[in-house]
């Protein structure tokens, strides 16, 4: 690699960006609220981002298949896995480099689906909102009603900025429910990992997770998966490496998965392929922009994302402001009339009983965590 900094930045960007590597060097505090050059933006709003929870619905359909509680911690295993490389490595492929998702707007909405097909027992839903905007906390729901698994959560991020990378901590966790055949419902508590975001140097960001996420379930197993860059065991980039451990009555060896999140990897136990995500995702289907409600989010953002894919900043940066202008003036007129803005398909909760209760099995850090309860009042319900 050159050893030219910002030798991927746009010429015509290079003071811009040299100046915000500088912002981030002498910042104190969370960096979210700071203003990215514009080329290193992206036209998609973090509201969007469920979506990559389910890039390949039959794998979130066939955990319901799973006959014995140790099938299903291995799907949703291999479910999750799966969802990493949208999440994580897409901008890359599809921009070039990670981009700055758009700072959702409080009371966003993001609604989409994907269509049922054989095998999948049923269409999948997805209903997001932005719940809060300071800290900006996005909540979400996907279910396949017919299946039986529905996922709920919420996610929130704070960044630093340390050793020449930016640090996200991922705050929140999602709760998976599968309705089994006898009527009992399983739950599985899932953690996130952090993020480090590399390559700021040379205007090309791109991300690494690392340390550790635990997917509990409440049968007992337990997934605790280990993110490790280049340099570590395996020495490729997007390294992980998972534990799946029965409880304790079983006397059971665990099943230790190994290989790279955004290609393949393997059950070294039994030496089988376990996850596979070279093959072609599966987008979410939304309504058209002339469909949809002024708050959801490809409508309201519809001005910025064609100036930033069209290279018009300028357009791009003024809607922008517009927006959130008017987010500011809506939080003065609720100040002013002593209201408050009501959410429209979430309930907010401290203390999610369900982090509370499996998270004790495997010490989770914190011990508690709040939580959103989904009202069942989505386009699909």
């Amino acid at each position: 690699m050159s050893e030219q900094p910002g030798e991927a930045v746009p010429a015509a960007q290079k003071g811009s960006w040299a100046s915000f590597l500088k912002s981030l060097a002498g910042f104190t505090g969370d960096l979210s609220s700071m203003t990215a050059p514009p080329f290193i933006l992206s036209p998609t709003s973090l509201t969007e981002f469920p979506a990559y929870w389910c890039e390949r619905p039959e794998l979130f359909a066939k955990i319901a298949d799973g006959k014995s509680e140790e099938e299903r911690a291995l799907a949703v295993l291999k479910w999750f896995i799966s969802t990493l490389k949208g999440q994580y490595t897409s901008r890359n492929e599809s921009m070039g480099s990670e981009k700055k998702p758009l700072n959702p707007v409080l009371g966003e909405l993001f609604y989409g689906y994907w269509p049922d097909t054989a095998g999948r027992g049923g269409k999948t839903t997805l209903v997001v909102e932005q719940v809060s905007h300071h800290p900006p906390i996005t909540a979400y729901r996907i279910a396949n009603e017919a299946k039986g698994v529905v996922l709920t959560g919420h996610n929130a991020q704070k960044t630093s900025f340390s050793g020449g990378s930016i640090i996200v901590k991922q705050v929140g966790h999602a709760v998976l429910t599968v309705r089994l055949p006898s009527g009992d419902v399983e739950e599985y508590l899932i953690t996130l990992p952090r993020l480090r975001i590399d390559g700021l140097w040379y205007g090309s960001p791109y991300i690494e997770l690392t340390d550790t996420s635990y997917i509990q379930s409440s049968s007992g197993w337990l997934s605790q998966i280990e993110y490790k860059g280049k340099g570590y065991f395996s020495g490729k980039s997007h390294s992980f490496k998972a534990t799946v451990t029965p409880p304790p009555h079983l006397h059971r060896q665990p099943h230790v998965i190994e290989g790279t999140w955004h290609t393949t990897s393997r059950d070294t136990r039994i030496g089988a392929v376990f996850h596979d995500v070279t093959a072609p995702k599966e987008e979410v289907t939304v309504a058209p922009i002339t469909e949809q409600g002024e708050w959801e989010s490809r409508r309201l953002w519809s001005v910025v994302a064609k100036g930033i894919r069209e290279g018009d900043f300028e357009t791009a940066a003024k809607d922008k402001s517009r927006i959130e202008n008017e987010q500011r003036q809506r939080r003065r007129d609720e100040g002013a009339a002593g209201t408050k803005w009501e959410l429209k398909h979430f309930r907010h909760i401290e203390n999610c009983p369900v982090y509370e209760r499996l998270g004790r099995l495997f010490s989770a850090n914190p011990p508690t965590e709040d939580g959103y309860v989904y009202l069942n009042n989505g386009p699909h319900a």
